[in-house]
């Protein structure tokens, strides 16, 4: 086990405790506390997403000018800012502000993080490292509602101090990211044609031949806008057909995974109490950080398709169990099973699409699958939002039943398309 699976398996334990003591209160506080409408806290989720979905695509772009490490280190920085800012808001546009800064982290730090911890690890053990990545990483979401609600305990259901809480995990979290060893051979490459560029004109105009000076401008003006016309993150061409088809049926799913605030709402719509409902969010975490790292044994120990396509089966168990019933205690039994999907959606995707990529182009491959794949889940929420609306009183009587049910049944697809992905050649 390396030294960065340790210590960037710490930084997300951290991370997500001080997100997910923040998360559940998110809605009391713009709601109860600073008035803001449900329309408003659909908003700020979507802006939030969308921020973070836009820096993940533009990742492999950064790279180019920033180190691989920075951008963790910043990434996780301006987490704990925009928690800084949420504990702090006076009113609901600072929260606004506070999400957006916090998901642009995410945006920033996530591609970059999974390309460190994947660089120096063997391809047939991608799969274990990811999964014990993320049992850490929802490790800390399962110790971040149990902190809260003793927080809330002990000061009367006051949400103001729990924030404030949540701010210390996530400082301790980008601190802990100094320790981080890495060597970007990609960002060094480009820093030294960087340094030749600039170096080029400088000696020509030293001869003070001003005719050789405009001439090599040109040229390098014409290079470098050839050189960005050809930015990865804007091409998949260098993919192999597996790997292209890989990442266009995860973001393809997307499209049907909706956030899963919408399935917490299906839960206290169906009669659950605030307080069983945070209890099955636990459980839902526990479940996720159980599952990771034999999902991603799994996945190195047999095609990685088919232990997607498992997961995609129990998402449409989850999903579509939910849209039929209405019963409690079922309910809970499903959304267990929703966590072991999100242990397989998160840890098997990722590998599956890092054994495709070639090792030059891992962070572009992570940036395009997660950046694509936020925009999915954006996507996703705003059509299962209209359509759990238009369903208020008719159709599903405004538990969600509807949408539930087109997506439990979109993910037996997705899950026979996962099935036939190896064939390719």
């Amino acid at each position: 086990m390396s030294q960065n699976l340790l210590t960037l398996s710490w930084v997300s334990l951290l991370q997500d405790a001080a997100s997910e003591m923040l998360y559940p209160l998110l809605p009391v506080l713009l709601n109860t506390v600073l008035g803001a409408p449900a329309a408003v806290i659909g908003m700020i989720e979507g802006a939030a997403e969308g921020a973070a979905a836009l820096t993940k695509l533009a990742s492999s772009w950064i790279n180019r000018y920033v180190p691989r490490k920075v951008m963790v280190l910043g990434g996780y920085g301006a987490a704990a800012l925009g928690k800084v800012l949420v504990a702090a808001a006076g009113a609901w546009p600072a929260v606004l502000v506070g999400r957006v800064v916090d998901r642009l982290g995410k945006g920033v730090r996530s591609a970059s993080r999974d390309a460190i911890l994947l660089h120096t690890a063997e391809r047939q053990h991608r799969g274990k490292v990811v999964g014990f990545h993320r049992m850490a990483d929802t490790t800390g979401a399962v110790i971040g509602p149990i902190l809260a609600l003793g927080l809330l305990a002990i000061f009367n259901n006051d949400v103001r101090p729990v924030l404030w809480f949540a701010v210390i995990p996530g400082v301790l979290s980008t601190l802990t990211v100094l320790f981080v060893r890495d060597r970007d051979d990609i960002w060094l490459a480009h820093r030294e044609r960087r340094r030749g560029l600039r170096a080029q004109p400088a000696a020509e105009i030293l001869e003070a031949d001003i005719e050789v000076a405009i001439v090599t401008a040109t040229d390098i003006a014409a290079d470098i806008s050839t050189d960005i016309a050809s930015v990865p993150a804007l091409s998949v061409e260098k993919l192999s057909p597996r790997a292209r088809s890989a990442i266009g049926l995860i973001v393809l799913f997307s499209l049907l995974n909706f956030p899963d605030a919408l399935l917490l709402l299906h839960l206290s719509q169906i009669g659950m109490s605030v307080t069983t409902v945070v209890g099955v969010y636990l459980l839902f975490n526990i479940s996720n950080a159980a599952m990771s790292l034999p999902a991603g044994m799994l996945s190195d120990r047999f095609k990685p398709n088919q232990i997607y396509a498992l997961g995609l089966v129990l998402f449409a168990i989850a999903y579509g169990g939910m849209a039929l019933t209405r019963d409690i205690g079922t309910s809970v039994v499903l959304f267990v099973i929703y966590g072991a999907y999100a242990a397989v959606q998160e840890t098997v995707g990722k590998s599956w699409v890092s054994k495709l990529a070639p090792e030059s182009r891992q962070l572009w491959a992570q940036s395009v699958l997660q950046g694509l794949s936020g925009f999915g889940v954006l996507i996703a929420g705003l059509w299962a939002g209209l359509i759990w609306l238009a369903s208020a009183g008719g159709l599903g009587e405004g538990t969600g039943s509807l949408a539930l049910a087109i997506s439990g049944g979109g993910a037996l697809v997705a899950a026979a398309l996962a099935m036939v992905l190896h064939r390719l050649r």
